[in-house]
């Protein structure tokens, strides 16, 4: 990825709370299980959300935005030459980019944005839908509008999952958590009934989510900063082959295989390899919403 170092970067949408010391304990005991990629060290964990009466459609409380008053280093990163200085920064170039493209897109089809914070922990976290540990991968908890990420993860993916990496990989996945916002909002979400299977409603979220994460992809390096500048100025054939690499290495199949030794396709909860690949590319392609029905698909 080409990061534009002219770009202002914005960082009111981010909490970077590593070092604060903050965080609880278990896998959200007792609670709520967030939405997200779910991926601890080499185990798959279920992270089907399903709150009672179902999710809120854009019709709850919405969240405000941000303030980045935590201990760690991602306040400091105002231009694109931070990451010079910080290579951490390049997170905040994928979630602003992700952010400003959905805050666009969303009222042009006639519903309106609410901001999704990304919360940046080592460790524990407490959200909304109970304290979370690093071992639930990054996630996103519909209760709270928050996306969470503990950077470690993507050292997991490579070394326990196989996965290439860079950055484009990283993009993919902090994209696929933002889709889950956008679920969210248009109340799609209250829809998961059924948590495993092939064909599951679970897996159906998922896929969409990786769809979405393609729509962006496809827009990506024409999404301006607040000045007009692109934050992204050139994704590369290497680039697309990485958050394609990164997509499979997170299919069920492949996880299953890994710590397993078997693949079980009755308690599949995110598709297969060749699954999330194809959505991913889907929305990519396409750039269109309308592309990433994966609950009316057949086939999937």
């Amino acid at each position: 990825m080409k990061f534009n170092p002219d770009a202002d970067l914005d960082t009111s949408g981010v909490e970077d709370t590593r070092g604060s010391g903050g965080g609880g304990g278990g896998l959200l005991p007792g609670g709520t299980i967030p939405i997200g990629g779910g991926i601890g060290g080499i185990i798959l964990l279920v992270v089907i959300l399903l709150l009672n009466g179902g999710l809120p459609g854009g019709s709850g409380t919405e969240e405000p935005a941000a303030r980045n008053t935590a201990p760690g280093n991602l306040a400091s990163c105002e231009t694109g030459r931070d990451i010079q200085t910080n290579n951490d920064c390049r997170f905040v170039f994928y979630q602003n980019s992700i952010e400003r493209f959905w805050a666009a897109e969303l009222p042009r089809r006639g519903k309106k944005y609410t901001r999704a914070p990304m919360r940046v922990f080592s460790g524990s976290v407490n959200t909304a839908c109970g304290p979370a540990t690093s071992a639930v991968g990054p996630f996103y908890c519909p209760p709270d509008k928050r996306v969470y990420l503990d950077l470690g993860f993507f050292e997991t993916l490579q070394t326990d999952l196989g996965a290439r990496g860079g950055d484009f990989a990283e993009a993919y996945v902090v994209a696929h958590e933002y889709g889950h916002h956008i679920q969210n909002l248009y109340g799609i979400l209250g829809r998961i009934k059924t948590r495993n299977g092939p064909s599951s409603d679970a897996v159906r979220s998922e896929l969409q989510a990786d769809c979405l994460a393609g729509i962006w992809t496809n827009h990506a390096t024409t999404v301006p900063d607040q000045t007009g500048k692109p934050f992204i100025e050139g994704l590369t054939e290497d680039d697309i082959a990485r958050g394609l690499d990164a997509a499979a290495a997170v299919g069920d199949d492949r996880i299953q295989e890994k710590t397993q030794g078997q693949v079980n396709p009755e308690s599949f909860s995110h598709g297969t390899a060749e699954q999330r690949m194809k959505w991913f590319r889907t929305g990519m392609d396409s750039g269109d919403m309308t592309a990433c029905d994966t609950w009316s698909a057949n086939s999937l």
